[in-house]
């Protein structure tokens, strides 16, 4: 049935191919027969009408039947012959006319995986990490929990770094009124200048702050200003730290403040493991694509490309979104589009080669580790499980997305294994 493969590049072949015409009519036949056998012509009983006129009432809507059911058939028998790998479905080029008693000729575009010479995927070299769980790390945690479980309370003393601020202030030159504003000293939504001139203060006193707003402040109206605040400090507090000890840690589900930080330095030493094979994976990809020179299909990286500006526009509309709600014209799309380019290039080469690689290496996906990644997703976002797996198959269709995102993570957790893992001079 394949008459000729021509070789248009490395990811797309053109396959001229020809369906026989006496399995045309064999299909016809037998679609004819069926058809009579549950059909009821005038003067006939069911199953007793003569062939021809059967064919006479119904044979051009049986003829269209069987191209769209031999046509796929023989696609997939041609993939098989030719020894081809597709990426995508096939493009028809161009169709022949159909006549009975002649074959069918069908000229297609498809594209394939690349060829991948001389791949080798053992012993990359990837920078060892540290993952050690120093006393540094503890202190943060702790520290973090003890601002969390803090208690803010009234205080009468001169405002200091951490404590609380209750505002009511105007802006010179302009009318508003911003009544009962908090603010923490030392904090981060204002320049050092403001909490500088807290400092010191008591509640009831009215000062003024003069401050020089930075070129890049988030907010516009005030970035790059100089703006002056007549503020009248309405009332002050004083956050109390949570002590670290066994209340702390029963508040928190632990028996004893000993057993709260055994918890605390495995989840941190999990933490660290898992920033530190995102980094060794990633470089891992990074020497993979580099050592293997092929192309990537034009058809898959369209898609990715299609996928990542989808993702981006969303991002844009997304309220609170800081780039706005414009989703752009289309010059502006088109040229996101060609920003991303590379980025969809490299995404498409890795996806392959941890095709090729899991392939080769036998990795296999089971629903257990499905289910697993489920239950991950679901906690990360705190949702449960089946509104999970009813976003994949109402945005995908079905679970295959994600099932090969988990395969794409066994064979990379493979490839870390078979790393040869180089000291890093500090």
């Amino acid at each position: 049935m394949l008459k000729t493969i021509e070789e248009v590049s490395s990811t797309k072949k053109r396959l001229k191919i020809e369906i026989p015409s006496q399995t045309i009519e064999k299909e016809i036949s037998l679609s004819l027969e069926k058809l009579r056998q549950r059909t009821r012509i005038s003067g006939f009983r069911v199953g007793k009408a003569p062939l021809n006129l059967i064919e006479k009432k119904f044979g051009k809507e049986v003829e269209g039947e069987v191209l769209q059911k031999l046509i796929p058939k023989v696609y997939s028998e041609t993939i098989k012959e030719a020894q081809l790998k597709p990426v995508d479905n096939p493009v028809f080029e161009e169709m022949g006319d159909f006549k009975r008693q002649e074959p069918f000729n069908i000229t297609l575009l498809v594209e394939v995986m690349p060829g991948i010479e001389g791949l080798n995927y053992t012993g990359i070299k990837v920078p060892d990490a540290d993952t050690e769980v120093k006393d540094s790390d503890m202190e943060d945690v702790l520290s973090r929990i003890r601002e969390e479980k803090a208690i803010v309370e009234p205080s009468e003393e001169p405002l200091k770094e951490g404590d609380i601020a209750i505002l009511d202030y105007t802006v010179d030159g302009e009318e508003k009124t911003f009544e009962s504003q908090v603010f923490k000293v030392g904090g981060p939504s204002m320049p050092a200048e403001f909490s500088r001139g807290l400092t010191g203060k008591k509640k009831g006193e009215k000062l003024e702050i003069t401050v020089n707003f930075p070129e890049d402040y988030p907010v516009k109206e005030t970035a790059g200003k100089e703006v002056l605040f007549h503020i009248t400090l309405k009332d002050t507090k004083k956050v109390k730290l949570a002590a670290l000890d066994d209340e702390l840690a029963k508040d928190l589900g632990h028996a004893t403040f000993e057993e709260l930080k055994a918890h605390i330095k495995t989840e941190v030493g999990k933490s660290k493991k898992l920033a530190a094979g995102k980094i060794q994976k990633a470089e891992i990809m990074k020497k993979l694509i580099e050592s293997h020179n092929f192309e990537a299909p034009e058809g898959l990286v369209e898609k990715e490309l299609t996928g990542m500006v989808e993702e981006r526009t969303a991002q844009k509309q997304a309220p609170g979104s800081a780039q706005g709600e414009e989703a752009g014209s289309q010059e502006d799309l088109r040229a996101v589009r060609e920003g991303l380019r590379v980025e969809a290039v490299r995404n498409v080469k890795a996806s392959l080669l941890l095709d090729v690689i899991g392939e080769r290496e036998k990795v296999e996906v089971s629903e257990d580790d499905i289910n697993e990644k489920v239950v991950q997703i679901a906690q990360r976002l705190s949702i449960s499980p089946e509104n999970v797996v009813k976003y994949y198959v109402s945005r995908h269709g079905s679970l295959d997305s994600l099932r090969h995102a988990v395969f794409e993570e066994k064979v990379l957790d493979m490839l870390l294994e078979k790393a040869q893992f180089e000291k890093v001079e500090k």
